[in-house]
């Protein structure tokens, strides 16, 4: 289906702002504390929100996708960034890593199933911890399809957005020296873990604008830069799983597939997103008998965009009513 999102800004499309109602650091080994909160309705339908990045940590906003009368909305900070500790580490910090400490929350908060929201990133993670705990999975709700392939890679850091926004382009590869071009992560990588923090803040500021300026549709192309603190655990993070390719081998998610057949979900994808273009999310749905892809016309990469906003709300408050 196509669908547009009117007029409306996406905060007016989300249910009003609400605090938690539990917050707590849940160690999960190898040194590593991860922050995790729940609100909404303590008794409601349980739902695991898997952020963006790697690195990009949760948000206030994530918890307003999600009636609170209905939902019991779980939301934590993946190993490395936001509030979970040791910050910007990569140490012990791999795919399975995280899918396991999904299932720790899971476990800890006494929860049977739940539905996974995901998108970008998180929708990586969110189909490979479907594809390994299908039981415990309900509902699957994505966002702006990622794979961790080579092909997404390529597009990415290897010239293929490039050509749409080569301005933008230029300033992500100017500081990088032309003999290391043909590999930009792998030319990040080498500043991103130099030991100089203030040389990894600054390589972490110009990585992390580059992302940014792509995510809206109605971009300028100057995304602007976010703290250097920030900055570097989502650069050092993202560069960290895209250098590993996520510990899977190439293609698996979409090779796993049929595991997952039976399950429900809902793909809501950018017509015009740059980051993660909608052909994964195509590839995805056609392999997938319980999915609906939801293609928005208007609509880049970013979650706050008004058509995928709208869009989500309306799958949750569906899925809500039963």
């Amino acid at each position: 289906m196509d669908k547009n999102s009117g007029q409306k800004s996406a905060s007016q499309l989300l249910f009003p702002p609400i605090d938690p109602f539990d917050q707590r650091m849940l160690e999960v080994g190898e040194g590593h504390s991860i922050y995790v909160e729940q609100a909404g309705n303590p008794d409601g339908i349980p739902v695991v929100v898997l952020h963006g990045g790697p690195g990009g940590g949760c948000s206030p906003a994530m918890r307003r996708y999600f009636d609170p009368e209905i939902y019991r909305v779980v939301l934590f900070d993946q190993r490395g960034c936001g509030r979970s500790r040791p910050h910007a580490s990569v140490e012990a910090n791999t795919t399975w890593h995280l899918v396991r400490d999904i299932e720790k929350i899971r476990e800890t908060l006494g929860i049977a199933a739940w539905a996974v929201f995901g998108g970008s990133w998180g929708a990586t993670l969110s189909l490979i911890y479907a594809q390994e705990h299908p039981e415990r999975t309900t509902h699957l709700i994505l966002r702006g399809v990622f794979t961790m392939t080579t092909p997404e890679l390529d597009w990415f850091y290897g010239g293929g957005a490039a050509a749409f926004w080569p301005e933008t382009w230029a300033r992500f590869a100017d500081p990088i020296p032309q003999s290391e071009r043909s590999d930009m992560i792998g030319a990040y990588h080498r500043r991103l873990f130099s030991g100089d923090q203030a040389e990894e803040i600054r390589y972490a500021k110009t990585w992390s604008a580059w992302e940014n300026a792509l995510a809206s549709v109605r971009s300028t192309g100057n995304g602007g830069e976010p703290p250097g603190q920030y900055a570097r655990a989502f650069a050092r993070l993202e560069n960290h799983y895209f250098t590993h390719l996520g510990w899977l081998e190439e293609g698996q998610i979409l090779a796993h597939m049929p595991r997952i057949a039976h399950i429900p979900g809902h793909i809501v994808q950018g017509r015009y997103d740059m980051i993660c273009p909608p052909q994964t999310a195509h590839a995805i749905a056609r392999a997938w008998p319980g999915a609906e892809l939801s293609m928005i016309r208007d609509a880049g990469h970013a979650l706050s965009e008004p058509g995928i906003s709208a869009r989500l709300v309306e799958i949750m408050n569906t899925i809500g009513r039963g």
